[in-house]
């Protein structure tokens, strides 16, 4: 037994843990979970947790029912909230004969992070998490009505979005998920947590945490929670714009004070490399049907394919550095939605960008203009492209795709591709509320 198993067995014990869940995501990024007991505890470690991985969506084949949830020591977390002695590990999900599950969402990040520590480097995220609060009677009776009419940074009168606000940070800060803001955002009732950088896969894990401590707290103080993009209409989208970079050791590879905007070589071909697969990845960054009304329902979401230094209108965007701190030199990719699942995302944005290093691809000049104000024309004459403007076209992009065949091995890219056809043709067999009144006859006055 090593040392982290010895040690979760200790502060189970210290703590008077009374359940432990076992964690672990399906390929659309639902969380998953099994409860054992302390006394369970030495044979989860030793041998895992069995259950039917082919009632998970994405995970195994049919044929390949058996699985195993394996707990990782290293990711034990106290819970914190109103049920008190709980606690919880992430699994790595493998075969009895002790293989990887091919369909292991968090296992994708974790060979991609591997790939990327081989030629030296480690990947660093920070996602800024927007959603939105409604009120939970009207939600009862059909109707969707922020919990306020506050905008942008707004500090308002009305509490429950700053009691929210304070009691989702509190309780990540008490689990050791450091949050760096928390602040209204500009739609009523619309709120952000950004979290602080970290390495990938710990980022990922974070944000399963934070997805779940939110509704924990939206369920304790009667509101409903949506990381929907675009949850109605008339307000802006919800999106996860994350800041993206790579480390050599102690050193921000992307950083050059002698650079363009003081970006490395190595960082200009990552840009590149997100540029040029922009269109291939963007069933896993936008991966719902929801996610298009997002995208090019207006707002700061950004639907064209252009990188820029401190413009919010690209894709890509280069904040303004700290003046003589390397450390804080990074890209922001800003179509990535608070709806993806967060291992297939990063690990999609990691393997876009390594390709752009490992091939040295080019990066054209940055767009300097507000680019949603740009005519079609003009955004043509400046070889500026368009993401995908529908689910459909996203995923006839995404299964053309050899990078994404590679990076999410075949059993998870097929999936994806057979469950996001299927979204789109239950979709599009919908009739809508908008079909209804404008193409309904309107009811004529009854006659006298």
């Amino acid at each position: 037994m090593d040392q982290h198993q010895e040690y979760v067995l200790r502060t189970v014990a210290e703590r008077d843990i009374r359940f432990i869940q076992l964690w672990f995501t399906d390929v659309l990024g639902t969380l998953k979970s099994v409860t054992i007991t302390p006394a369970e505890l030495d044979g989860a470690f030793a041998e895992g947790v069995g259950f039917d991985g082919s009632a998970v969506e994405g995970l195994t084949r049919i044929f390949e029912a058996d699985m195993i949830a394996q707990p990782d020591p290293t990711t034990f977390m106290e819970l914190q909230g109103q049920e008190k002695g709980l606690a919880r590990m992430f699994c790595t999900i493998r075969t009895p004969d002790g293989e990887p599950a091919r369909g292991d969402s968090r296992r994708v990040l974790q060979r991609m992070v591997d790939q990327a520590r081989e030629v030296g480097f480690t990947f660093y995220t920070h996602p800024e998490i927007e959603f939105y609060l409604f009120d939970g009677e009207h939600f009862k009776r059909g109707e969707l009505i922020p919990v306020d009419r506050a905008g942008y940074f707004d500090h308002t009168t009305e509490r429950l979005a700053q009691q929210f606000r304070r009691e989702a940070v509190a309780r990540l800060e008490a689990m050791g998920i450091p949050v760096e803001y928390a602040h209204h955002e500009a739609g009523p009732g619309q709120q952000e947590i950004d979290l602080r950088y970290a390495d990938a896969l710990t980022t990922a894990d974070q944000i399963m945490m934070m997805r779940t401590v939110v509704q924990e707290v939206a369920a304790e103080q009667g509101v409903i929670a949506t990381f929907m993009p675009k949850p109605r209409i008339g307000i802006p989208g919800s999106g996860m714009h994350t800041h993206l970079s790579l480390f050599e050791g102690e050193k921000n590879a992307f950083f050059d004070a002698a650079g363009p905007f003081q970006l490395s070589t190595i960082a200009q071909h990552f840009i590149a490399g997100l540029l040029k697969h922009a269109r291939e990845i963007t069933a896993i960054t936008c991966q719902h049907v929801n996610s298009y009304k997002r995208l090019w329902g207006g707002g700061e979401a950004p639907p064209y394919v252009c990188w820029g230094h401190n413009n919010r209108s690209a894709l890509v965007r280069v904040p303004l550095a700290k003046p003589d701190k390397a450390r804080s030199a990074r890209v922001e990719y800003r179509a990535l939605d608070p709806s993806a699942n967060p291992y297939l995302a990063f690990a999609a944005l990691l393997a876009a960008g390594l390709a752009g290093i490992n091939s040295g691809y080019q990066l054209d000049e940055g767009a300097e203009d507000d680019v949603w104000a740009l005519s079609d024309f003009e955004r043509r004459a400046l070889g500026i492209a368009a993401l995908p403007d529908s689910l459909h076209q996203a995923v006839t992009e995404f299964e053309r795709s050899e990078l994404m065949a590679k990076t999410l091995g075949e059993e998870a890219f097929d999936f994806v591709i057979r469950n996001k056809h299927q979204e789109w043709n239950d979709y599009r067999q919908q009739v809508t509320p908008l079909e209804l009144a404008r193409f309904l006859p309107v009811d004529p006055t009854p006659s006298r």
